[in-house]
């Protein structure tokens, strides 16, 4: 039988809570809070030279609720502003659960996001199709549900592609993409998009979801996200590459071990 990523998260939890110390507690008191800026350089197939270099700021799963505080994702918004990207994209799941008492605050803790290409978001499986689009519009934040956009930038045409966690048909994808830039940009908050995504020769996927595993044990890895493609980090398949963040916030348990929390910077570069 295979194991779910909630009774996953559940079941290691409640072995660290009997423990009292050590891991459970690490995770729970620093693990969570203790943000990394991943910097890395994306290699992208049929890449413009005009768009190399351009840095893409990435940061996703704030989860913001009881447990992850104004002051974790002010944090986080802060940190990922002083590489001053030139773009930045948003990967979903700004609450837990659709909880509506944080939907104002998460949005509030984001508004100090600017770039000079703009700054475009997603909606994870934990986001409501109605308030939390609206909050972030109110911030000066773009929301693609299932759209398009075109960017000019360099003198090269780049498109964003954003779909809902919750758009599951291939066909779905397939229309947003006809007729799209050579260079265009995926943000699809499952990583599990990457299949479709590089059947229909979209050259970058970024991406969130998995937490990182967020609770990851020496010799046994990431328990909670095995059924993902990817956990976090790069990966490609044919042409197509992909970036999965470790994100922000935590679900299940506010813990996290050997996965602490990071923003993104990636540097796009030719393959």
């Amino acid at each position: 039988m295979a194991v779910t990523r909630r009774a996953a998260l559940k079941t290691l939890a409640a072995a660290g809570a009997g423990a009292v110390t050590g891991a459970s507690a690490y995770g729970f008191f620093y693990g969570r809070h203790a943000l990394e800026v991943t910097r890395t350089t994306v290699a992208v197939h049929g890449l413009p030279p005009p768009l190399s270099g351009l840095r893409v700021g990435l940061l996703t799963d704030i989860h913001r609720s009881r447990w992850v505080s104004d002051e974790d994702v002010s944090f986080a918004v802060a940190a990922l502003m002083a590489d001053r990207p030139d773009l930045i994209v948003l990967g979903g799941d700004y609450v837990t659960w659709g909880d509506r008492h944080f939907v104002g605050p998460s949005a509030e803790a984001l508004q100090p996001l600017v770039a000079p290409h703009g700054v475009f978001a997603i909606l994870g499986n934990h986001d409501n199709d109605h308030d939390m689009p609206a909050a972030l519009g109110r911030r000066g934040v773009q929301v693609l549900r299932d759209a398009r956009t075109r960017l000019m930038i360099n003198g090269e045409t780049i498109d964003l592609i954003g779909i809902r966690f919750w758009t599951k048909r291939g066909a779905d994808l397939a229309a947003l993409t006809k007729g799209s830039a050579p260079m265009t940009m995926l943000l699809a908050h499952d990583p599990r998009r990457l299949v479709e995504a590089s059947a229909l020769g979209v050259p970058l996927v970024l991406s969130g979801h998995t937490h990182g595993g967020q609770v990851v044990l020496p010799l046994v890895g990431a328990i909670a996200a095995q059924k993902f493609p990817v956990v976090y980090g790069l990966a490609q398949r044919k042409r197509t590459t992909m970036f999965v963040s470790r994100g922000i916030g935590t679900v299940y348990v506010p813990i996290r071990i050997n996965c602490p929390p990071e923003v993104a910077i990636l540097t796009l570069a030719a393959a």
